[in-house]
């Protein structure tokens, strides 16, 4: 059974244990830890079985929330010295260290990750919180002098970055720890306040870093964490006092809340699955591993998961024999047992999904090189497709992203057609290209759009310290240290007037 031991030293206060050994958690509304009588259960992928429980939030309380953010939050963060809110996040980021396995068994039970990538993923956010320090200087402003028009002697004026006030948050299932923490660092280092909705199925990293958070000194009523579910969020993303909306989604729920948000600042990455492109020089082995890595990491679970492979026709052959080679090595099953590389998808659902899309490309013409199969409730055969280039545009796979690891691998004759394959998917978050002729690589750096390419190897967004972000369906803004500032923050102009003053004697 799946199921969540106690928490260490302070993380105790933040539940309470249920006659069934559950933990019930309480969430964080600014400055106040808060239950309700009616909870939400929440079901760990690897067995299905409840590990926890937390409040299901009505709208007046979030409404309460949000005045006490609007009314003092957003003007407590604000006037904490910039200084002192770096302070916070190295602070923060040692207690990230202290409770490192507390988050860890929550990442395991509660996502289905191996250990191994549980530790990867709180790496990741203790790394984000230390280097909030490089966020500053895109905060920092500019000064415009005025004597580059008749119109402005005599006057100058400085541009200046101020924050927008409140921040609403939107976060993923799949990385419910350091989604969190990057979009509370790049929110709450340019001094906006911070409301957090987390993924339903993993609320738990959210209300546990809101406790660290808490500790660290961060300004209580600056910050809250709602446990609501998704579909009752309408009223809230309408709200005029949020002046931002960051959310990591998929492209549906990105179009809606774009719709009914309104006025806002947006940051959105959205539907993703990325293309590899293999050219004829390219190496045929170290391809196929870092290529195998890019579908099965995460169980597919990520937008960043390939889910084509446009290969040429001189090396396609040898690459499918060693793309099949490197799948077999993979080994499905509990994240809890050793040797396991690949632990289950998040529900059902996304299952009943993959069998779908693996039928569909079967009737069209495909052929299954590897898997394919349903191995349980929340498990699945990594599965590679191989079809015809003149039917792949058919696919549900190329239409719709499968959130899992499933890709389609396609012979063409050239980088061009490769190309336009994978330019013609409503996505465009990344690409990787694989091989060594220049000329060939820079004509799809040019071509391809995307919002990133990677060169010899499988796209990784890691703690952003390149930025990333999608074009077309895949979303607006960019994502990374310092080049998310300018979405969550307005410029203001300040001019001053000194005319007849005597400062300037213009010839």
């Amino acid at each position: 059974m799946a199921k969540l031991g106690e928490l260490l030293g302070e993380l105790r206060d933040i539940y309470t244990v249920d006659s069934d050994g559950v933990l019930s958690f309480k969430t964080y509304i600014a400055g106040i830890w808060t239950s309700t009588k009616d909870l939400e259960e929440v079901k760990s992928p690897i067995d299905l079985e409840v590990y926890a429980r937390v409040p299901k939030l009505n709208y007046e309380m979030v409404d309460m929330a949000l005045q006490t953010l609007y009314t003092k939050g957003r003007w407590e963060i604000r006037d904490m010295p910039g200084e002192k809110r770096l302070k916070v996040f190295h602070t923060l980021a040692s207690l990230l260290e202290k409770f490192r396995q507390d988050f860890v068994d929550v990442l395991v039970i509660g996502n289905g990750k191996t250990p191994s990538a549980a530790n990867g993923e709180v790496n990741a956010a203790i790394e984000r919180l230390e280097r909030a320090d490089l966020d500053v200087r895109k905060l920092y402003g500019e000064y415009v002098p005025g004597d580059w028009s008749t119109e402005s002697l005599e006057a100058e004026a400085i541009v200046r970055r101020e924050p927008l006030g409140i921040v609403l948050a939107i976060t993923p299932f799949n990385y419910p720890l350091f989604d969190v923490v990057n979009k509370f660092v790049y929110s709450t280092v340019a001094g906006n306040a911070f409301i957090l909705k987390p993924a339903t199925a993993t609320p738990l990293p959210a209300i546990m870093f809101a406790k660290l958070a808490e500790m660290a000194g961060f300004p209580k009523e600056a910050l809250a964490v709602i446990t609501i579910p998704g579909k009752e969020m309408d009223k809230i993303v309408q709200d005029k006092r949020i002046g931002v909306i960051s959310l990591t989604g998929s492209t549906e729920t990105g179009e809606h809340v774009m719709k009914i948000g309104g006025i806002k600042q947006y940051v959105m990455e959205l539907g993703g699955g990325d293309s590899a492109l293999v050219m004829a020089d390219a190496d045929p082995k170290v391809s196929a591993q870092k290529i195998v890595t890019g579908i099965t990491s995460y169980s597919g679970q990520r937008c960043d998961s390939i889910k084509f492979i446009f290969a040429e026709e001189p090396i396609y052959d040898k690459l499918k024999e060693n793309l099949v080679e490197e799948l077999r090595k993979v080994k499905v099953g509990d994240p809890r047992q050793e040797g396991v590389t690949v632990g289950p998808v998040i529900d059902p659902k996304t299952v009943d999904e993959f069998e779908f899309a693996v039928k569909d490309a079967v009737s069209k013409g495909g052929v299954i090189l590897y898997g394919g199969k349903r191995l349980g409730p929340t498990y699945i055969e990594p599965t590679l497709i191989e079809i015809d280039k003149s039917k792949v545009k058919d696919l549900y796979l190329y239409k719709k992203e499968v959130f899992l690891s499933i890709a389609v691998l396609t012979k063409v004759n050239n980088i061009e057609e490769a190309i336009e394959l994978s330019n013609g998917r409503r996505y465009g978050l990344d690409a990787a290209v694989f091989g060594n002729d220049i000329n060939k690589i820079r004509k799809a750096v040019r071509m391809l759009e995307v919002g990133a390419v990677y060169i010899n190897d499988y796209p990784k967004h890691g703690i952003g310290y390149f930025p990333f972000g999608g074009r077309k369906d895949s979303g607006i803004g960019r994502e990374g240290i310092g080049y998310t500032i300018e979405y969550v923050t307005a410029y203001k102009t300040v001019v001053y007037n000194y005319k007849g003053k005597g400062i300037w004697e213009y010839l």
